[in-house]
């Protein structure tokens, strides 16, 4: 962690959890705390001078306070960019953080090959040994038709 940033992240993290006391924290990639709900929310990705808070689908977002201050060129991501003693519009960000949540907990699930086990269990489609469905376990692939064998009963 970068020096003097330790106070920011730490700020950071309460506003993150003030805003959605259902978030997960997880720390992963050399100590980066990732919040999730329904999905990446956000990143706390700290620097020598900056903690940024890379917003998964930030550019999905309104952002009607301007807090979006980098990474603004990009289709899919935002980012904020906060310096030791930078005054934060707390409201604004707790705002933000909201949106993204409800972003993802409203978008529509994706479709994959991998089902769920408890689909398995309602449509009673046993499971392979990993514990995880396949697209060959209860659903319809689209591998091409069997051959018909020709009939061997001739029409007189």
């Amino acid at each position: 962690m970068g020096t003097g940033c330790g106070k920011t992240l730490a700020r950071v993290r309460e506003i993150v959890h003030e805003a959605d006391p259902e978030i997960v924290e997880e720390w992963k990639w050399r100590g980066t705390p990732i919040w999730s709900h329904g999905g990446i929310v956000c990143t706390g990705e700290t620097y020598k001078n900056v903690v940024k808070m890379t917003f998964a689908k930030g550019a999905a977002l309104k952002d009607p306070s301007g807090l979006f201050n980098s990474s603004l060129d990009g289709d899919v991501r935002r980012a904020i960019d906060i310096h030791e003693g930078d005054k934060v519009n707390e409201a604004a960000l707790k705002d933000l953080i909201r949106a993204a949540v409800a972003l993802n907990v409203l978008r529509k699930p994706r479709k994959t090959a991998a089902v769920s086990s408890a689909f398995c269990k309602e449509q009673r489609v046993p499971l392979p040994a990993s514990g995880r469905a396949s697209a060959s376990f209860g659903l319809k692939s689209k591998s091409k038709p069997k051959p018909r064998r020709a009939s061997s009963k001739r029409a007189d």
